[in-house]
């Protein structure tokens, strides 16, 4: 293989046939492992998972390096995640995150 001719799957030695399922808001993604879940929902066309708690504008990755609150989302119940941190794990359900993310939890 030529060096151009490499992908980042290529440079990081992901197998790229070993996928699994996660969801978005009740839709099946498939994820590779060590995939962030941001990485995940952004190779899937997903660009935004949350909305501003004032005038619910959406969000998603900014930094992707977890310095920023840009992409918080809902994993398996727990609001306030940061995507871009969050390494997916089978079955796992991500949901968007509206406003503080604590509508609903009683807190």
């Amino acid at each position: 293989m030529a060096r151009d001719d490499r992908t980042p799957a290529d440079l990081v030695g992901a197998a790229t046939d070993a996928t699994f399922p996660i969801t978005f808001d009740g839709r099946r993604i498939d994820a590779l492992p060590g995939q962030s879940i941001a990485a995940v929902l952004w190779s899937a066309g997903i660009l935004a998972w949350r909305t501003t708690r004032s005038g619910g504008r959406p969000r998603g990755a900014f930094c992707g390096i977890g310095q920023c609150h840009d992409c918080l989302a809902t994993v398996n119940g727990q609001p306030n995640r940061r995507a871009c941190l969050v390494t997916a794990r089978p079955g796992d359900k991500v949901t968007t995150q509206e406003g503080d993310g604590h509508a609903g939890l009683g807190i």
